[in-house]
């Protein structure tokens, strides 16, 4: 799909390739497909130049954006490793994460930089944190505009014959080569990266593309509204304008209006926002990255959308299953339906009841361990008669009550009743009198959508909360709902600890 992307921007490098919005909604062209193009050989260019070669590790601390999607396709074309860095994760877990990967080179730009300098102030309110860069181990080059305190700029080399992968040369083509590694979770003393080959990124990409219809004829020049790589490459591969979701919500609605985009792909807390903001839809929506509820996207649907989509995928596997809003809302059993897995995917529950996942898409390994054919996904799950994905929560967040197991995400999409814009069961400590050491009390936070009534909340809840059996929470709280990360998944920690303190301050 990448070496396709190279090739098919030069076929028409007067077209647009990446959209922004203004203030008003108003589309701008970021970059053109040329402008794209020329970019990614002259980051080529500039890393041969500097020795770079096959194999080697490159550390990415670049906005998403046109120059981000550059690098990777430089880093693609040089058959170099990118190891994803979060400027949000902090100094200390940087740290760790950079001594895993063993970069020979860092990429930055200037924001990402700057708050680890004059900017430092400035970026704590934006929760961004990277550490002096001079203390990383390996050098920094600046890509884009440079601002000072920045490192180096990165000299970007003229196209030339001798760079691989260069015009009509071949890329390198070892599909058991590394491409990238993401950092997913871990301590900072043991950090956790994802590595996918060139082979699972690229069917990955395939796996998208086929699941949006990319490369439907009649829909080739239509935008499509999303940031993720996952979504840029392919559209971009079949000739479509993809434009960056605009922050603030109230833009984005506007943004939605006036590009009426074939696709949409936004987080389920970008949809709660835009949905709030008054946005409508058009075409198809995708919606994944963190949990999507049936009451979520049949909001979406009567915004206007002709379908909304549930995609489960993680960063081992992307993507996993699809759901759409309709089947979704016909689900009646227990736990949170998210479709068949898509071709090329195997999936089985272990003995444990967590689900683990094969396929053409799945990671490698995990960065110093061995590969492994199955994923472990970290979720119990069950295939239902139809051969479908059933969650029934994280294993992780199991509470332990009166002696009895209770997965949260059994029950937990029985609480989207309309009017609720996200609802999470949680588990707080018993106190004196427990049955057992560890023995919780369970309880349900809700976030009701702007304007619901308590009252009527309750009211609409008395039944899903009666059909809970013995996992009936103890409590129910309304609350808005702490988020975290990037994707911004209900943080269940920090909830449990504002569920613990509510309750402390009612007795």
């Amino acid at each position: 799909m990448l070496d396709r992307l190279d090739h098919a921007l030069r076929a028409r490098p007067e077209r647009a390739a990446v959209l922004t919005a203004g203030r008003t909604g108003a589309t701008r062209v970021r970059a053109t497909r040329g402008e794209l193009a020329d970019l990614a050989d002259a980051f080529a260019a500039g890393l041969h130049a500097r020795g770079l070669r096959a194999g080697d590790t490159v550390g990415v601390a670049v906005r998403p954006g046109p120059r981000a999607l550059a690098v990777l396709l430089a880093l693609w074309r040089l058959g170099l490793r990118g190891a994803v860095l979060d400027p949000g994760a902090g100094p200390d877990v940087l740290r760790a994460r950079l001594a895993l990967a063993g970069p020979s080179l860092v990429l930055a730009d200037a924001a990402a930089q700057a708050v680890a300098g004059w900017a430092r102030p400035l970026a704590s309110r934006a929760r961004l944190a990277l550490p002096d860069l001079a203390s990383l181990g390996a050098p920094v080059a600046t890509v884009g505009r440079r601002l000072p305190g920045c490192a180096p700029a990165l000299e970007l080399g003229a196209a030339r014959s001798g760079v691989p992968g260069q015009g009509r040369r071949p890329a390198y083509g070892d599909s058991d080569a590394d491409a990238v590694i993401v950092f997913t979770s871990g301590t900072t003393s043991r950090p956790r990266a994802v590595v996918h080959t060139r082979a699972s990124l690229a069917a990955g990409m395939a796996s998208v593309s086929a699941l949006f219809g990319a490369a439907d004829p009649a829909r080739a020049g239509d935008p499509v509204l999303g940031g993720t790589f996952f979504v840029l490459v392919p559209s971009l591969a079949h000739g479509a304008p993809v434009a960056l979701p605009a922050r603030s919500p109230a833009v984005l609605a506007r943004q939605l209006r006036r590009l009426r985009p074939r696709d949409t792909y936004l987080t389920p807390p970008q949809l709660r926002d835009a949905l709030g903001a008054g946005a409508r839809f058009r075409g198809r929506v995708w919606t994944g990255s963190a949990p999507a509820s049936a009451e979520l996207l049949s909001r979406v649907r009567g915004a206007g959308a002709e379908e909304a989509w549930g995609v489960y995928a993680l960063t081992e596997l992307f993507p996993a299953a699809a759901v759409e809003a309709r089947e979704k809302a016909a689900y009646e059993g227990p736990g949170d339906l998210v479709g068949a897995p898509l071709p090329g995917v195997t999936a089985k529950p272990d003995e444990d009841g967590q689900l683990l996942l094969a396929g053409a898409a799945a990671r490698d390994r995990y960065l110093g361990e061995e590969p492994e054919p199955w994923v472990r996904t970290g979720d119990r799950a069950r295939l239902d008669g139809a051969g479908r994905l059933v969650l029934e929560g994280r294993s992780k967040d199991m509470v332990l009550r009166r002696a009895e197991n209770i997965y949260p995400g059994l029950y937990e999409p029985a609480l989207h009743v309309p009017g609720v814009e996200l609802a999470v069961l949680v588990g707080i400590p018993a106190g004196r009198g427990a049955e057992s050491a560890g023995d919780e009390r369970l309880v349900a936070l809700v976030q009701p959508q702007p304007g619901a009534a308590e009252p009527g909340l309750r009211a609409a809840l008395a039944g899903p909360l009666g059909r809970m059996g013995s996992a009936r929470p103890d409590a129910v709280l309304f609350a808005r709902i702490p988020l975290a990360g990037r994707s911004r998944k209900p943080d269940r920690a920090a909830a449990a600890a504002l569920a613990a303190a509510r309750l402390r301050g009612t007795r």
